[in-house]
């Protein structure tokens, strides 16, 4: 699936919300195990991966995603500073995935020309967010702020907002969410568990990204 990258707009996150029902949200430890593992994802049947940056190899598994897997639509994750919006920009990620929206790091992720999946876990953040132009967000962290009673709640007084639940969701409480009339997707970790990853379980890791691929 091609990504529209030009303008950063709610349209271009709605393409996002839309590509799998879940997505994965990865820590990469080991710059080799990238490619084979967004390879095993796709063959699952998820198409899109979000690697966060907190660690030192994530930069440069980003870079080999979006260069060696063109069925992958790939994301950069706990994007939390200008510069590293540049950063990712330039290792050609399609989207940009924050915790939280602060006025400089919005406005950078904004001005990068690529959709962005901002991070909000009260009305007032998601009222912010929708005030530029951003209707699909992360709702984050999704458990800790309270869940789906949350989500109910707010889909009175924000109807025309939709939301990527993240943070605490699981394999088991992930159908609930996607239930919600306000909820596009969710994101979650257990599609590629650490031990899987090290050890180079790629089929188990297909296993499970076919498992999360069948909840829509």
């Amino acid at each position: 699936m091609t990504i529209t990258t030009t303008t950063g707009s709610s349209t271009d996150v709605g393409q996002l919300l839309e590509v799998a029902p879940v997505v994965p949200v990865v820590v990469i430890h080991d710059e080799e195990q990238a490619v084979p593992l967004a390879k095993a994802l796709v063959r699952g049947g998820i198409g899109i991966i979000e690697v966060t940056l907190r660690t030192a190899p994530a930069l440069a598994a980003l870079e080999r995603i979006a260069r060696e897997v063109p069925d992958m639509v790939v994301g950069a994750g706990t994007v939390t500073t200008p510069a590293q919006v540049d950063a990712v920009r330039k290792a050609g990620v399609q989207f940009l995935v924050t915790p939280g929206s602060p006025e400089r790091l919005l406005e950078s992720a904004l001005g990068s020309g690529l959709p962005l999946l901002a991070g909000a876990g009260t009305v007032t953040e998601m009222m912010r967010l929708a005030e530029h132009g951003l209707t699909g967000m992360k709702f984050f962290p999704a458990e800790a702020s309270g869940g789906r009673e949350y989500l109910k709640a707010v889909a009175g007084p924000l109807p025309g907002l939709r939301f990527c639940p993240t943070g605490g969701i699981t394999v088991e409480t992930a159908p609930a969410y996607l239930a919600l009339p306000n909820v596009a997707c969710v994101g979650g970790s257990w599609l590629t568990p650490r031990d899987a990853v090290e050890a180079g379980d790629w089929g188990r890791i297909e296993r499970l990204a076919a498992e999360a691929a069948a909840l829509r």
